[in-house]
């Protein structure tokens, strides 16, 4: 696979465009940065042809460092057994210098980052106060619900260290001096950290080829995918170092689908002329297919429905339906009631007529 990525430098092209991104950092630097001292960081985009299939970490190991001795380290250790927090920062700090570490400048218990970094804001505090984040990977798995995702936006996580290696410190200074490449399979395009503006030409060059080498090697992509390789910094417009051929362009697409050969599609015409574990001959197919023709034939076509082009007359209604129309309709009784016939109706005019005679008085 690294042969078949292999990405070749012209190293005086690179070291003109590192010399030319100085020039620009150098022309280009504020006040605050000349007070400060600070050091701008310097990246490589890659661009690939393709967007990767599965999401990916690269470790880099650098020759020179890349970062600048006043960056500061924090690093989260485990508890440990029958030690409070205060005994178990001087525990690890006796063991890192033992060991000959000096990059790291804090030392966080697991259990003190649980209760004094609970809050929101004690942890955009502790975000803010250093540069680089280092964890024990023995606790490596636990932090990400402790840290929240602030660490993860600003690609701040922590980075798994191993502080039982007998070799502690050459294992602390590639982690804090190298650098990783995080792949993602949303786009085509990832940056990585390589240098910063104090270092010489030279220096950021051979930073730039390590990291470009090591990055072919371990990319889990199949062919030349490897497309653009800019060298920028925070501020400066992106410096083109590498452009591939096109053609690369027609081994991509016969890497994506093949040609398929004479014999497999033979292979296919076989398997759909299977049936139950029988093969059929060319000629039961063919006569199969004569069948299939001349029921397709003795379809009947559809008839387009003819309407006629006069109107019939509506007859108009006579007098007596009209005379019926208008005729009121009787009230309907209600229920459980009779509906009053004639004799009911007479019967009540004079009961009136007899409630309403009063008798006169002399």
């Amino acid at each position: 696979m690294a042969e078949e990525n292999r990405v070749v430098l012209d190293r005086a092209q690179v070291k003109k465009a590192v010399q030319a991104l100085q020039a620009f950092l150098k022309s280009k630097s504020t006040s605050e940065a000349l007070f400060l001292n600070e050091a701008q960081q310097i990246s490589l985009l890659f661009t690939f042809w393709k967007v990767p299939k599965e999401a990916q970490t690269i470790r880099i190991p650098l020759p020179h460092g890349q970062r600048s001795d006043t960056e500061e380290v924090c690093l989260f250790t485990r508890d440990e057994p029958n030690m409070t927090a205060e005994q178990t920062q001087r525990f690890y700090k006796k063991l890192l210098e033992m060991k000959g570490v000096k990059n790291v400048s804090e030392i966080i218990p697991y259990k003190l980052l649980r209760t004094e970094y609970k809050p929101y804001e004690a942890k955009r505090r502790l975000l803010g106060n250093f540069d680089m984040f280092l964890a024990d990977g023995r606790i490596r798995r636990l932090l990400p619900s402790h840290l929240g995702k602030h660490f993860y936006e600003r690609k701040k996580e922590p980075l798994s260290v191993d502080l039982q290696s007998k070799q502690l410190a050459r294992d602390m200074q590639r982690v804090i001096q190298g650098t990783s490449l995080k792949v993602t399979n949303k786009g085509c395009c990832c940056m990585a950290r390589v240098a910063h503006s104090d270092m010489s030409a030279d220096e950021v060059t051979e930073n730039i080829e390590a990291a470009v080498q090591t990055v072919v090697e371990k990319l889990r992509m199949k062919g030349q995918m490897m497309k653009l390789i800019h060298l920028k910094s925070q501020t400066s417009v992106a410096l083109p170092i590498y452009t591939s051929d096109l053609s690369h362009v027609e081994m991509l697409k016969k890497t994506e689908k093949p040609a398929e050969t004479p014999k497999k599609e033979e292979a296919k015409k076989v398997k759909k002329n299977k049936t139950d574990g029988i093969k059929r001959t060319d000629s039961a197919v063919e006569e199969e297919k004569k069948k299939e023709d001349e029921d397709e034939e003795e379809i009947p076509q559809l008839v387009p429905i003819v309407t006629p082009s006069k109107k019939p007359k509506l007859e108009k209604p006579s007098k007596k339906k009209k005379q019926l129309e208008k005729a009121p309709k009787p009230a309907a009784a209600k229920k459980g009631q009779k509906a009053p016939t004639k004799l009911t109706k007479k019967a009540g005019k004079t009961d009136a007529k007899v409630k309403r005679k009063v008798p006169k008085v002399k």
